[in-house]
């Protein structure tokens, strides 16, 4: 449903959201309702804005979204006081690439940084360019002040940082992922203050939950943005309290196992129950620091992954993981709190992407974006605020192997040179190929495919 009544999409997002939730126990969702907007009385106040990214987080891996055995009560309690979305998706099915579109409200490939699957060494063509508008320096522009804590991974120094992006505070790693304990990568310990380097023995995860609280707890005179970015639950596969762990992979990076942190030869379920449970806990920490210092009620917090899960993740009843255009490697969870102008106990099943995100959060914020840098993102403040329905329009994906497009119902993913056609309405397993029986519209989703990649950057 939408706020206007019933349309295709919406009839379609209810029934794929069901279909999706099939592994939950029937009281799990009795209580929520189908998103309605709260039409305010008077104008508000701009809010603060807390954008939460966990890291290769599965779609189904919070107990509110259906894992039977991980528990995340503070991601719950967030989803009850909130809207918990069933159809939202990343933009990139790896780290990097989505978070190129978060800072810049764009497709990823629209800059030659957004291409690589993820930025993984040091250029100075692979990164977010100072020049480029971000939400960061948009928002700092409107009278936002800016901070970063945790996983940077938009281009190594000294070419690229946050710092020179737009936000005022940074604290975390540029790269895509560190040990948790001793911070070490390929290049060497990743943890910086602004951009100095600095050490730290503590689990990181904790880490940067403390440095939000710090952050929380000064008084602040305006409005800010707040983007806590975990590297949990990432590789390698490290719950606390894992020093032996963390010391055997740091040893083997120190003498040159270029594969040491993809930690392919360890990791368990029971480790990476561990690791998303101390996220939940952490986000706690974060979201009772919120209530502490009275800022719960006019701060907006966005919760989402990066893209889908990895190796010990729960997908059920997606297929395929990160680094797949299947919904497996781009459906992720997404949860949205503002107690002054969202009502909570509901349910979204209306689809969007990482950057509508962006143009969402300029237009509530003040913000106006750069006109030679339009966006691809389509702002949801009409849909969640003002009883507009959710905006209509195709979503695309982009990767070296496959290419993906989704309309309504319909999806097209071209991978291993097979064009595929799906109906994610009756279909979100992706496993039965419609592409014969359609070929007038695997054609048109194709053209409409080649017609929004025509402008980006080229392999």
């Amino acid at each position: 449903m939408t706020n206007r009544g019933t349309t295709r999409r919406g009839v379609f997002g209810a029934l794929a959201g069901a279909a999706a939730a099939t592994t939950l126990p029937a009281e799990a969702h009795a209580a929520e309702q189908e998103f309605r907007a709260t039409l305010a009385t008077r104008p508000g106040r701009r809010p603060n804005i807390l954008f939460i990214f966990a890291d290769d987080l599965g779609w189904a891996d919070l107990s509110s979204y259906g894992s039977p055995d991980i528990r995340t009560p503070n991601l719950d309690r967030l989803a009850r006081a909130g809207v918990r979305f069933t159809q939202a998706y990343s933009a990139g099915a790896v780290c990097s690439p989505t978070r190129m579109a978060l800072y810049t409200g764009r497709y990823p490939g629209r800059l030659p940084g957004g291409l690589p699957e993820p930025i993984a060494a040091p250029s100075p063509v692979n990164g977010l360019p100072p020049e480029h508008p971000t939400l960061g320096s948009l928002l700092r522009q409107a009278g936002y002040t800016t901070a970063m804590f945790g996983k940077w991974h938009n281009g190594f120094l000294p070419w690229f940082g946050p710092l020179k992006s737009g936000w005022d505070e940074f604290f975390g790693n540029y790269s895509g992922a560190v040990d948790y304990y001793s911070k070490i990568t390929g290049l060497g310990v990743d943890l910086y203050e602004g951009e100095t380097q600095v050490s730290s023995d503590e689990y990181y995860t904790d880490t940067i939950a403390d440095r939000a609280e710090e952050y929380l707890r000064r008084k602040h005179d305006r409005p800010w943005l707040l983007n806590l970015n975990f590297t949990s639950p990432h590789w390698p596969w490290e719950a606390p309290g894992d020093r032996a762990v963390s010391a055997e992979i740091t040893a083997r990076v120190k003498a040159g196992d270029a594969s040491a942190l993809f930690h392919t030869d360890g990791g368990s379920l029971e480790t990476y129950r561990k690791m998303v449970e101390n996220l939940d806990t952490r986000i706690g920490q974060v979201l009772t620091v919120l209530r502490q210092t009275g800022q719960e009620e006019n701060t907006l917090v966005i919760f989402s992954s990066d893209n889908g899960g990895e190796r010990f993740s729960y997908q059920w009843p997606l297929s395929g993981n990160k680094a797949s255009l299947n919904e497996g490697g781009i459906r992720v969870p997404n949860i949205v709190r503002w107690p002054a102008r969202i009502r909570g106990g509901q349910v979204s099943h209306e689809p969007l992407i990482t950057h509508d995100w962006t143009a969402t959060l300029l237009e509530i914020g003040g913000a106006e974006p750069h006109p030679d840098y339009p966006l691809d993102g389509a702002s949801l403040a009409g849909y969640l605020l003002r009883g507009s329905d959710a905006p209509e329009r195709d979503l695309f994906w982009r990767t070296r192997a496959a290419r993906a497009l989704r309309r309504g119902k319909w999806k097209y993913l071209q991978a291993g040179g097979a064009d595929l056609l799906f109906d994610l309405d009756a279909d979100p397993r992706e496993q039965a190929n419609l592409a014969a029986k359609h070929p007038e519209l695997v054609a048109e989703l194709r053209t409409a495919w080649e017609r929004i990649a025509a402008p980006q950057v080229q392999y």
